[in-house]
């Protein structure tokens, strides 16, 4: 009788690392939506699920050296929420945005790290309600003059302060505490 070949089973998924946060919580959510917008081009590009991207992302981006250096943190939580979220309502994501863009811009003919740019800002101004609409259009601002020197970052501003004003009025009414208080 030959000898019996020894099966292993076969071996667990490796578990992601444990991130130790780093920077504020206000630096961690904006790298979240940093990486969320990488994430969403990603799955654009490239056709990959958002559950594989947010593993990927876990995995080998979020809390690891890049290029030789040490970034902040990105909120892993907001960060598969941007992602899923952006995902899952895609369609009226996209509905909200088409009919605030004209022919120049439409979604169609974007370029695709602007059009993730204006999805996830959309996607947190429908359904990230617990956060002022003002912090989420400055953070994609900011993502969007991290990729373009033109006039796209003016443009994000444009689109997603029409989108709060329209979803969430009562907020963008308001005036923020501090700005233009002669008290």
């Amino acid at each position: 009788m030959p000898p019996r070949k020894k099966i292993t089973p076969p071996a667990a998924p490796e578990p992601a690392p444990k991130i130790k946060p780093t920077g504020s919580a206000k630096a961690r959510r904006s790298a979240a939506r940093l990486a969320a917008v990488q994430g969403l081009y990603q799955i654009d590009l490239a056709g990959a699920s958002s559950d594989t991207v947010i593993h990927e992302f876990a995995r080998h981006r979020i809390g690891q050296e890049q290029d030789g250096e040490e970034f902040v943190t990105a909120d892993l939580t907001l960060f598969a929420d941007i992602v899923r979220g952006v995902q899952g309502r895609l369609a009226e994501v996209d509905q909200h945005l088409g009919g605030l863009l004209d022919r120049q811009w439409s979604l169609e003919r974007m370029e695709l790290l602007l059009r993730a740019i204006l999805r996830a800002g959309s996607w947190e101004l429908l359904a990230n309600t617990a956060v002022a609409p003002h912090i989420i259009i400055n953070d994609y601002i900011d993502v969007a003059h991290a990729f373009f020197a033109g006039r796209e970052p003016g443009m994000v501003n444009g689109v997603l302060d029409k989108l709060a004003r329209s979803l969430r009025a009562t907020e963008m009414a308001a005036k923020p505490a501090g700005k233009g208080d002669a008290s």
